[in-house]
């Protein structure tokens, strides 16, 4: 690298291995001094190489410069303008930093009174919990640039114990193997399914391209991938439990196109996947489509020490009280092509006021669940945009219960990161999704003689006692918890938070979805779509997606500010 202070001059960032090849003169010889004494060392046969050489490394340096003051110029042609984002969860708290970032104005219009959306933690005297997404990774490149930016990094914890993960077989918690060794030994599957687990790359590798999953399965459920990879067996007490603990919903309504879940763990027994898993659903059925066999790793997971709603905070900080609008819902939205600039319009009222704004924008991202999309009024051209084609779309209701236990009177403690529950095992009397070991995991979420548990019930398994009281509830995880860690007597705490649409269910008809989203972009220019409807349902998925629709907006804006209005589709 060339350093600014440096008294020689341009010619020296190249670092002259031409000439040193044809010469054998020493290389530090030859970077030393000025260019005329430099061409003096090398000869007069040589000089017209070198000339050569340092003319094109100028050009090269010359073309990289013009670049940077390229992109520089295309930021100063989009700051100022002003940019709408209607949603504050994670989504749109991402694309507006961004935005803000690149000089732009941008609001965030946010119907709750708080932003964060699913990333939600309570701080409660002394105990600490999520009462959403409890997770988060980094397998976007877009988590570790927000993480960096916002100096989090320092404020990364991560699990303690977190291989050690359980499975409820015929009643029993049992741990799943980390490796091929411990799978011989597991009881978790079959010796069958263990030997179509560790023969599964071998098997698949040798089948011919004909084999392999197609386009026309893009459409295929997540059980019917890994019952053809795995067997029934590994679809039953593996992705089933984790595709409810980590989605609500069941594996045989999912696509595998458009999943997003920990499923990473599934495949531990490969050695190749062990603690380097990176990969969604849809990446699994990518690498099938180019491989054949499936070959991921384990995701590593990470939590902020008071909770993962540090991060939608940290975003919030960012903004001014003028350009975060809690308690402010948005109405209506439209698009005039008549003036360069402020196309849009937005309409919006706050439950405070109750009067409503009109307000105008260059653009707009979109990160409000679809099903409140559709009852907004939307107008292009003086008249209404309908929103018919929207399709409807299946939520997965899910309850949280938070609960504490003295450590005497968890007679059979587990140590490690949780435990999900098959739906087979529903058999055994077992009613809920899973339980995480957040005290174990994490000992400064309470005080040191109670363990603290987070419990899932609900999902596509269980919808209606999702929707069950307070009390009803506590019964129910109270009961869970007995047969799994011999628990007695009451929990010393109970708290209960319960999500109407936890997760949007990503079924085989979802492309529909797509391609309806795809349709809006494409006819309401300056008109993005963000959130976990496009691309995931996991935390980095969702800040990906927001910086993803950010971008577009900057190559938009830029493209319009080259006296081009926007065209009318």
């Amino acid at each position: 690298m060339h350093d600014a202070g440096d008294s020689h001059d341009p010619f020296e960032i190249h670092k002259h291995v031409d000439v040193e090849l044809k010469s054998g003169l020493d290389a530090k010889t030859l970077n030393k001094g000025p260019l005329d004494k430099r061409l003096k060392i090398i000869g007069p046969e040589e000089l017209k190489t070198r000339f050569d050489a340092e003319l094109s490394w100028l050009l090269l340096i010359t073309m990289a410069s013009a670049k940077v003051a390229d992109n520089d110029t295309k930021f100063e042609a989009v700051s100022g303008r002003r940019v709408a984002v209607v949603g504050g969860g994670v989504s749109g708290l991402a694309a507006a930093y961004k935005l803000k970032s690149k000089g732009l104005n941008v609001t965030v219009f946010e119907a709750d009174g708080r932003a964060g959306g699913k990333l939600r933690s309570v701080m409660h005297n002394g105990l600490i919990w999520d009462e959403g997404a409890n997770t988060m990774t980094e397998a976007e490149p877009e988590v570790g640039t927000l993480l960096d930016d916002l100096g989090l990094r320092e404020k990364q914890q991560f699990p303690i114990s977190q291989k050690k993960r359980y499975i409820v077989r015929n009643g029993v918690p049992v741990m799943i193997p980390t490796n091929p060794i411990d799978l011989v030994t597991s009881t978790v599957l079959s010796t069958q399914s263990k030997f179509e687990i560790l023969l599964e790359p071998f098997l698949w590798k040798k089948n011919d391209l004909s084999s392999k999953v197609s386009d026309a399965s893009a459409a295929e459920s997540v059980s019917g991938f890994f019952r053809r990879h795995f067997g029934q067996e590994v679809v039953d007490y593996l992705i089933d439990p984790f595709v409810g603990g980590t989605s609500a919903a069941d594996p045989d309504s999912l696509s595998i196109v458009f999943v997003y879940c920990l499923i990473l763990l599934i495949l531990i027994s490969l050695p190749t996947i062990h603690d380097q898993m990176k990969h969604s659903f849809p990446d699994l059925w990518n690498v099938e489509k180019s491989f054949g066999s499936v070959i991921v790793g384990a995701i590593r997971t990470k939590l902020a020490a008071k909770g993962v709603q540090i991060l939608p905070d940290m975003l919030c900080k960012g903004l001014s009280h003028d350009e975060l609008n809690l308690d402010s819902k948005v109405l209506s939205l439209s698009y005039n092509s008549g003036s360069r600039q402020e196309n849009w319009s937005l309409s919006c009222v706050s439950h405070n006021e109750m009067q409503r704004q009109n307000l105008h924008y260059d653009a707009v991202i979109m990160t409000a669940p679809l099903c409140n999309v559709k009852e907004m009024d939307v107008m292009k051209g003086g008249q209404p945009f309908q929103l018919n084609f929207l399709p409807e779309i299946k939520y997965m209701p899910l309850s949280v219960i938070i609960t504490t236990f003295t450590k005497e009177k968890v007679k059979r403690p587990l140590e490690g990161f949780g435990v999900l529950i098959p739906s087979k095992e529903q058999k055994h009397g077992f009613k809920t999704l899973g339980t995480l070991f957040s005290s174990m995991m994490f000992p400064d979420r309470c005080p040191s003689d109670l363990h603290l548990y987070t419990t899932f019930i609900g999902g596509s398994r269980n919808q209606e006692l999702a929707k069950a009281s307070t009390d009803e509830l506590k019964q129910v995880v109270t009961s869970d918890l007995q047969r799994l860690l011999g628990v007695e007597g009451e929990p010393e705490f109970v708290n209960h938070y319960y999500w109407r649409k936890a997760f949007p269910l990503y079924d085989s008809s979802y492309d529909s979805v797509m391609e309806a989203i795809d349709k809006m972009e494409k006819d309401l220019p300056g008109f993005f779509y963000a959130g976990n409807h496009r691309g995931g349902l996991s935390v980095g998925k969702s800040i990906a997606s927001g910086c993803k629709a950010a971008d577009l907006v900057i190559s938009y804006l830029e493209s319009c500010s080259n006296d081009k209005k926007p065209e009318d589709s």
